[in-house]
């Protein structure tokens, strides 16, 4: 933690706000006080994922509580992103730190080209000694195309920028293994693995009401990133010294896997499949067991419209997604394709598609 040098921090709403909506100024020093120590001697990079925009909204628009349509929710982002890069702009302006702004859509991370130029902007911010403040671009995003919390936005925006460390904070300091407001619960110091976490009773809800996520997207997001080769810190926001400082807070997630290339970390955690493939129990044992591409003889059925390039998912035959992959076949193209062999399409079609359905190199197992 102590040798990380690039460091991506997510805060949470309830960090920043007073319950009744409202930028909590002390709050928001007393984080930059933390953030721009750490970089101060200019050995480490902070990219900073923050929420807010939505909580600083509400008492300026006369509203007591987060609203639920998606209309309201981007009238109140639209005024609180202003006063949020404000505040973060004038407190880090103390220590002559410059503030970057970098909104973002789960579509910017969805298709290759947005997620190619997200990584060039955020990383010319951190050579020309700017801090990247990076938020979900609630004033845009429609349903479809939104995060639905910035913890994951977190974890992805750790990948994209090559982060040696993800520190997740919050109102709690850490995973516990219960509801941590009832005695005899206890704080889980280390997460070497999915079974580390297993039967533990994990919140849904924030307890401030100010933000979207909980203890289930923190521990997702704290999975993404481990799995990515980054690993996490989840501690309170209180605590942020500690956990920067490397000393013993939180729950530390080791990293377990390594890291994969930017498209397959999109295509798993960040793409939306446009439709599906059914394949029958020899496709799914070859391409979630033995890696291999999905070839048309291995496929029973296909569902929705979608274009050669799209994301699909890959099906077993209870439906579960066992895969997800860049299709190489219009949704139209492929009920002829059914059970055949890429040979006899040859023969039959042209030399066009005696190929893969879903080449290996563009598809990620989700469930091995």
């Amino acid at each position: 933690m102590t040798e990380a040098r690039r460091i991506v921090v997510k805060v949470g709403s309830s960090s920043l706000t007073t319950a009744s909506g409202g930028l909590d100024a002390d709050r928001v020093d007393a984080l930059v006080d933390v953030l721009a120590k750490v970089r101060g001697g200019g050995e480490k990079e902070v990219v900073l994922v923050s929420s807010g925009a939505i909580a600083a909204g509400l008492a300026p628009l006369g509203l007591t509580r987060r609203p639920r349509d998606l209309a309201r929710q981007q009238a109140a982002a639209s005024v609180g992103q202003g006063l949020l890069v404000a505040r973060y702009t004038a407190s880090f302006a103390r220590y002559g730190v410059r503030v970057g702004q970098v909104l973002l859509t789960a579509d910017d991370t969805s298709r290759r080209a947005h997620y190619r130029n997200a990584y060039r902007t955020l990383d010319q911010l951190l050579a020309m000694g700017a801090l990247p403040v990076v938020n979900e671009n609630d004033t845009v995003a429609t349903d479809e195309i939104r995060f639905g919390d910035n913890d994951r936005l977190a974890a992805l925006v750790a990948h994209l920028v090559h982060a040696d460390l993800l520190v997740l904070l919050s109102d709690v300091d850490g995973l516990y293994d219960g509801d941590p407001s009832r005695p005899g619960t206890s704080r889980i110091a280390e997460v070497t693995g999915p079974q580390d976490v297993e039967g533990v009773e994990i919140g849904s809800a924030g307890k401030a009401g100010v933000g979207t996520g909980g203890m289930v997207t923190k521990v997702e997001a704290a999975r993404i990133a481990a799995e990515a080769g980054v690993p996490v810190v989840l501690t309170s926001a209180s605590r942020a010294a500690d956990a920067l400082a490397g000393r013993d807070t939180g729950t530390y997630f080791h990293a377990t896997g390594r890291r994969s290339a930017d498209r397959l970390m999109w295509l798993a955690h960040a793409s939306t499949p446009r439709g599906s493939l059914t394949l029958d129990d020899g496709a799914v044992r070859a391409v979630v067991e033995g890696r291999k591409s999905l070839l048309p003889a291995g496929i029973a059925s296909v569902e929705g419209e979608f274009a050669a390039g799209d994301p699909v998912e890959l099906r077993d035959r209870e439906g579960r997604a066992v895969a997800r992959g860049l299709v190489n076949f219009d949704a139209k193209e492929i009920p002829q394709l059914l059970g055949r062999s890429t040979r006899d399409l040859a023969r039959e079609l042209g030399p066009a598609y005696e190929r893969e359905v879903v080449h290996r190199d563009d598809l990620v197992v989700l469930h091995p």
